[in-house]
């Protein structure tokens, strides 16, 4: 486990797991499963249990089998702490929803749509793609999300604003390292009209209650407080550290000064000179 208390990913040699039990399954799912294995690789980790020199394996048996079968040495595992009452179905490894988007695009380099779509159980996969939702957006802010910066809930929010807008609001959230759905949907909610984009008959942010609006607007302004003041603590330390450095070259600049200092105050000296090469430097 982890120091935050969640279940550790770690790489495992597959020769070191033990199936906890087996159990018969029907041939056609075992084919399903191994057909999205090859198709987009193993999606959720094994959870596992450390178990004398190996680990015992929780849930992913009917993985585990197919991944021995297919000659594979590692296996990504979860590693819980818990071995009796173990439940599964709380441990699932959820994709967001940009992690996802890559993955399926990096399967299309090598498999047909349809092909990832019958191994997933899908109809398509289209509209997991989110091709119509990127279309939309300001190229920094998709960088953002395939970087998974932000959501896909706070790429949705910024549609309803222009580009260039998109691009001020991605900028001012990098500022206050603030990178929530709320904080984006305040900053959207800000927008001059000439900035935003048509509706189209869709619900918009200008469109709820006042109170709803209120509460937004208040917690952005609680962020813009706390920028600005971080800000002004910056401009200060900045000033202060110029301040320092003119101070120390006036002093070694003064020949008399710098030999008493090395003299009687080597370790001052020695400071004050490592201060002027990192500044110079």
């Amino acid at each position: 486990m982890s120091a935050n208390g969640k279940p550790k990913g770690v790489d495992i040699s597959i020769v070191k797991l033990v199936p906890r039990s087996e159990r018969k399954v029907a041939k056609k799912y075992r084919q399903r499963i191994e057909a999205s294995l090859r198709a987009v690789g193993l999606i959720e980790p094994l959870i596992v249990f450390p178990l004398d020199d190996g680990y015992e394996i929780l849930d992913g048996a009917l993985r585990y089998r197919i991944l021995l079968d297919h000659g594979v040495e590692t296996v990504p595992c979860l590693i819980h702490n818990v071995r009796d009452g173990f439940t599964g179905n709380r441990m699932v490894n959820q994709l967001s929803a940009s992690q996802e988007m890559r993955m399926l695009r990096k399967s299309l380099e090598e498999l047909d749509e349809k092909t990832i779509a019958n191994a997933l159980g899908m109809q398509g996969i289209g509209h997991r793609l989110n091709n119509g939702l990127l279309a939309k957006l300001h190229p920094a802010v998709v960088k953002a999300f395939n970087t998974n910066k932000i959501n896909l809930q706070t790429a949705k929010e910024l549609t309803n604003v222009k580009e260039d807008r998109q691009h001020e609001i991605l900028k001012l959230m990098e500022s206050c390292n603030d990178y929530s759905t709320t904080f984006a949907r305040g900053l959207v909610l800000k927008t001059s009209a000439n900035k935003r984009t048509k509706a189209n008959g869709t619900k918009t942010p200008w469109s709820q209650s006042d109170e709803k609006k209120s509460q937004l607007l208040k917690k952005l302004q609680d962020a813009e407080q706390q920028q600005d003041f971080y800000s002004g603590l910056y401009r200060q330390y900045t000033t202060n550290l110029l301040k320092l450095v003119i101070y120390v070259r006036t002093l070694l600049n003064n020949p008399e000064v710098k030999a008493y200092l090395q003299t009687n105050h080597a370790d001052l000296a020695r400071v004050f000179e490592e201060i002027l090469e990192s500044t110079e430097g």
